[in-house]
């Protein structure tokens, strides 16, 4: 009967894996190592299922095979296959981490990394028009909340940013003064860009910013906010699809190639569209 020392059992690596490697020595994005942790435990649960417990459940009973019904698991329990793939390839990582820490797991490392993933239907990402385009930005007007509305749509198309990055923009960020205006981008993993702006863009900005920031506000305000018991919190990634989709039925029966959803990442992919079909490469 084979015994089962600590650094065999399968979970003993995992912290490790995921506070050490992946978020201090890789510097993966906070989003990313929770999705490696729920992978992992979702993993665990299926092992459970299995008959296993954490302490009998070795790397060595991680097989092939193993894994293949770990997919079949993941399939029955209703997830889909892009999913299921996420998951697989994050067993995957964690396996060679394990490896390269002790060459003694490097056959099951090699062994689960044959496992096929599933094949998915390829999706097609939708982008906007040029008509469509411009009928959104025309739709808020001009009150003081539709030159607000406006802007966030125009940043989002024109600097081809996530709506994660534009939310976390503060006015600090903006740069109108300079030949070639510019915004300071945090991305992932904390990692920070200069991405710069058309000259229509600035003018809308300026205009924003007397608007919603006075000369007595700090710059390290958020550049976008809502108003909440009287103080300014950062707006958040629903108050945006909603107002984008908002704009979006307005403007429906008059342009009837709109998608049926409209969202903040297809800015970012109509900019990044466009900038191919103009031979222009897009920082990403």
């Amino acid at each position: 009967m084979k015994t089962t020392t600590y650094d065999n059992m399968f979970f003993s690596k995992t912290r490790d894996f995921l506070d050490l490697y992946l978020e201090k020595q890789s510097s993966r994005s906070s989003h990313t190592v929770r999705a490696y942790r729920d992978a992992l435990t979702v993993f665990k649960r299926f092992a459970l299922s299995e008959g296993y417990s954490l302490r009998t459940f070795r790397f060595e009973d991680c097989t092939h095979d193993f894994m293949l019904s770990f997919l079949e698991y993941l399939q029955n329990m209703g997830y889909q296959k892009t999913t299921c793939n996420q998951r697989l390839a994050a067993i995957k990582s964690y396996l060679w981490y394990v490896a390269d820490c002790d060459i003694a797991h490097q056959q099951t490392a090699l062994s689960v990394s044959h496992v096929p993933f599933l094949k998915t239907t390829e999706k097609v990402h939708e982008t906007l028009s040029d008509e469509c385009l411009i009928a959104l930005f025309n739709a808020p007007g001009s009150s003081r909340i539709g030159q607000r509305d406006r802007l966030i749509m125009i940043l989002l198309y024109d600097s081809a940013i996530r709506l994660s990055e534009l939310l976390n923009l503060r006015v600090s960020d903006i740069n109108l003064a300079r030949d070639v205006p510019y915004l300071r981008i945090h991305g992932k993993g904390d990692k920070e860009r200069i991405v710069s702006i058309a000259k229509n863009t600035t003018e809308h900005l300026r205009s924003y910013l007397m608007l919603y920031h006075d000369n007595d506000a700090s710059d390290q305000e958020y550049l976008f906010y809502t108003v909440i018991h009287g103080r300014r919190n950062q707006m958040s990634p629903g108050n945006v699809e909603r107002l984008i989709n908002k704009y979006a039925e307005q403007i429906r029966d008059e342009h009837p190639d709109l998608p049926d959803r409209v969202h903040p990442h297809m800015f970012r992919r109509t900019r990044a569209t466009n900038m191919y079909q103009n031979d222009i490469e897009l920082e990403l």
